[in-house]
C-alpha cells in the first residue's frame, strides 16, 4: 500500500515501552532508529507524492528499510530478553 506508515512504533506496538526505553538509553539504538524514521518519511513522500523515481532506487530504499527495521527487532528482543 502506497504510502503506508512503517514507523517502528505502528510495526510493533507490543514493544511501545522498550523501544522507548532503549531509545533514551542506546544511543546506537537512537541513532539507528532515527535513521529508520527519515528513511520511512522519504520513502512515504516519494509514493505519496508520486515523485519520479526509478524502480530499483525505490526497492533499494525499501530494502534498507527493512535491514534498519530488522536490526532495531533484534536489539528490542535482546533488551527483552535480559
Amino acid at each position: 500500500m502506497l504510502g503506508e506508515n512503517h514507523s517502528l512504533r505502528n510495526e510493533f506496538p507490543d514493544h511501545l515501552d522498550t523501544i522507548t526505553a532503549l531509545n533514551s538509553s542506546d544511543a546506537n539504538f537512537a541513532e539507528i532508529l532515527k535513521r529508520y524514521d527519515e528513511l520511512d518519511k522519504q520513502i512515504r513522500d516519494l509514493e505519496l507524492k508520486d515523485s519520479p523515481i526509478a524502480d530499483d532506487a525505490i526497492h533499494d530504499l525499501k530494502q534498507q528499510r527493512v535491514e534498519m527495521k530488522d536490526a532495531l527487532y533484534h536489539k528490542i528482543m535482546e533488551s527483552e530478553a535480559k
